[in-house]
């Protein structure tokens, strides 16, 4: 059940870091699909450290901004995963923060459809 969830998610991770390649010009992808995954895996590790920290950290700007501020903390944890592996370059914080946008917005359409996680 948790390698059926962790395998879902890393999927997930992976299709919506493609998406944002292929629709964000400053984000380039290189090597095969297990560089993707390695780099899904990366991201995801990151998600799990130091969202929560960053989150707790940047709470008056959420409450400032309407919560759009976790876009920035999205856009960084990118960034970071760019810094820490060769498969992923991004331009910037700005492209990263729009790849982020995406990223939401794959991960959030590929979730309702394959539901990880859920019993019957």
């Amino acid at each position: 059940y948790l390698m059926k969830n962790f395998a879902i998610r890393l999927l997930v991770n992976a299709l919506a870091l493609s998406a944002a390649a292929w629709i964000v010009g400053g984000i380039k992808l290189t090597g095969g699909f297990g560089d993707v995954l390695v780099v899904a895996l990366v991201f995801g590790i990151l998600n799990a450290l130091l969202k929560p920290i960053l989150v707790l950290f940047s709470i008056p700007f959420l409450i400032v901004t309407l919560g759009m501020f976790s876009f920035v903390v999205n856009g960084a944890l990118l960034l970071a995963t760019a810094g820490l592996t060769d498969s992923l370059n991004i331009d910037g914080l700005w492209t990263a923060i729009l790849g982020s946008i995406v990223m939401s917005l794959v991960t959030m359409v590929l979730g309702k459809t394959m539901k990880d996680g859920e019993k019957d």
